[in-house]
């Protein structure tokens, strides 16, 4: 059975129905929304990385102090139109975590360090990918960028699921704030495919307000 999916269906996500189809969503052609909002991504992850400086070093320290291996977790993912680049996060797991190959991460991971979890529980192991924001491979509001292998993965029940490539992906996003690592992808393609739907500056500054109160409140992280 499949399903095209339009927001806002969340609810039909509890059918028995294993199979999905996304339908494409064009973004709006706005040249003022996209230089601002640019602009907006570059000056802010400037400013961010310069006052998170010390922290960012105080965080590399304690993952040093935890366990074996680098401070950066880099691995390639895919952006805008499906050109990979290399995303940069502070490690939280252990570097063995994919010897038995790729796995979706789960809550609790028992692959991660005790550094780890709590950098993932505040979200704090996504600061590096300030510089993604910088060299504009990434914004701070757009679907959470994925691996090539999981695309692969996910289109094989969720046929479309590429279509969310349609903008840059973000340091945050909609499916974030709605729900974050505990939404299935089922459920997260919904909310991305709202969000390319009505993106605009008010929707932006929402995603980055709750944002910051899910710091604090730990929600949907892993």
């Amino acid at each position: 059975m499949n399903d095209v999916l339009t927001p806002p269906i969340a609810e039909r996500l509890g059918q028995s129905a294993t199979e999905y189809t996304i339908e494409a969503v064009q973004p709006a052609k706005r040249p003022v929304y996209r230089a601002v909002k640019r602009c907006i991504d570059a000056g802010a992850a400037l400013v961010a990385g310069i006052v998170l400086l010390i922290p960012m070093l105080l965080v590399a320290i304690l993952i040093k102090l935890d366990s074996k291996g680098p401070v950066l977790f880099r691995q390639e993912r895919l952006g805008l139109h499906g050109k990979p680049f290399t995303i940069y996060k502070f490690r939280t797991m252990y570097t063995d975590a994919e010897a038995n190959g790729p796995k979706w991460a789960a809550k609790d991971d028992e692959r991660c360090t005790r550094v780890g979890r709590l950098l993932r529980k505040t979200r704090l192991d996504e600061l590096p990918q300030l510089f993604n924001i910088l060299t504009g491979d990434m914004s701070i509001v757009g679907p959470r960028p994925e691996r090539a292998y999981f695309y692969d993965q996910f289109e094989t029940y969720i046929h479309g699921f590429r279509h969310r490539m349609a903008v840059k992906p973000g340091l945050t996003g909609w499916a974030q704030i709605n729900g974050g690592y505990d939404l299935l992808p089922e459920e997260k393609i919904v909310y991305d495919m709202e969000y390319i739907r009505r993106q605009s500056m008010m929707m932006d500054i929402q995603c980055i307000l709750k944002t910051i109160s899910l710091v604090f409140t730990h929600e949907g992280a892993r």
